[in-house]
């Protein structure tokens, strides 16, 4: 059997680069592909924090009734925007080796503001309150749009700079020279990584998409996810996670925060364990900052979402 594999993604520029980095792979296969290009509702309402549209997965809503509909066989997603639970009949076929997973600031050439009062943009909760954290007098503007559009807003802005995951901007070549890695910020869950999702009862589609899986990061970004999904966050509560495999010493790092919105409240774990140990690491370490009061900073978190 031979068919050609619809691949659906968001019309951004980097999404439709990384459907584009899907269709090479399987390409080289030997498989034929088609990209369709749909626009989500998390691209078309811009005038609205993320968390106020009051659903998760605003970004794979979309793809995922295409995919039930038939219209595509496969979605391709930046796996950090993915909810922890697929749609009925929607399963993960492939993780691809993660890229860069670290946040960036993008300033205006002078970062003197950090010793100082600033104001800085980010539409993720998460950044917001880890900045909060640690710079608690400056301010923290929303920002919304895909990676050209925050860009764009940021030049036109009188902010100091603006939160970016590098790999989105490595990914298109729009890493200016004036940013500063900020190796301090634990990332999103999965950040870097990009997920192929397909039908569970396509056989021919995950056999081709499985090829093209990488373990070690599927491996990471399961414990990351396990920790967001313990947590009962969704993809826009203020959590991170990263986790990391040790050569060396056969051990998988991890470490996790929680934090309130206005950054004051944090609650961190860091754990090392042999890589044998992985598949409960995000549960464990979740249910430790749960028990460290993190449960009742996660119901406040909710409460204060919903308004």
């Amino acid at each position: 059997m031979s068919k050609v594999i619809r691949i659906g993604t968001r019309d951004s520029e980097l999404a439709l680069w990384q459907a584009h980095t899907v269709q090479k792979k399987l390409n080289d296969l030997g498989y034929k592909t088609e990209i369709i290009a749909v626009k989500s509702d998390g691209d078309i309402i811009l005038d609205k924090p993320l968390y106020e549209l009051g659903i998760t997965g605003i970004f794979t809503k979309t793809l995922d009734v295409a995919m039930i509909n038939g219209k595509v066989d496969i979605a391709v997603h930046s796996m950090k925007d993915v909810p922890t639970a697929l749609p009925q009949g929607i399963i993960q076929a492939a993780v691809l080796e993660r890229a860069n997973t670290l946040d960036i600031l993008v300033h205006k050439g002078n970062f003197d503001f950090l010793n100082e009062n600033g104001t800085i943009a980010s539409g993720s909760l998460r950044r917001k309150a880890q900045w909060l954290n640690k710079y608690p007098t400056h301010l923290v503007e929303d920002l919304r749009g895909n990676v050209n559009t925050r860009m764009q807003k940021l030049k036109d802005n009188n902010w100091n700079g603006a939160i970016f995951a590098a790999a989105g901007l490595e990914r298109i070549n729009l890493k200016p020279s004036e940013f500063i890695d900020l190796d301090w910020m634990i990332p999103a869950p999965a950040q870097g990584a990009m997920l192929v999702v397909a039908m569970q009862d396509d056989e021919y589609v995950l056999d081709a998409v499985g090829q093209l899986n990488h373990l070690e990061t599927e491996i990471a970004t399961y414990i990351e996810r396990q920790f967001l999904r313990t947590l009962e966050g969704g993809c826009t509560a203020p959590i991170g996670a990263i986790a990391k495999y040790n050569e060396k010493d056969d051990t998988m790092y991890f470490k996790g925060a929680l934090f309130s919105l206005d950054g004051k409240q944090k609650f961190e774990v860091e754990k090392t364990v042999p890589l044998i140990e992985w598949k409960k690491l995000g549960f464990f370490a979740a249910k430790e900052i749960l028990e460290k009061g993190g449960a009742q900073l996660m119901e406040e978190l909710r409460s204060q979402l919903k308004k």
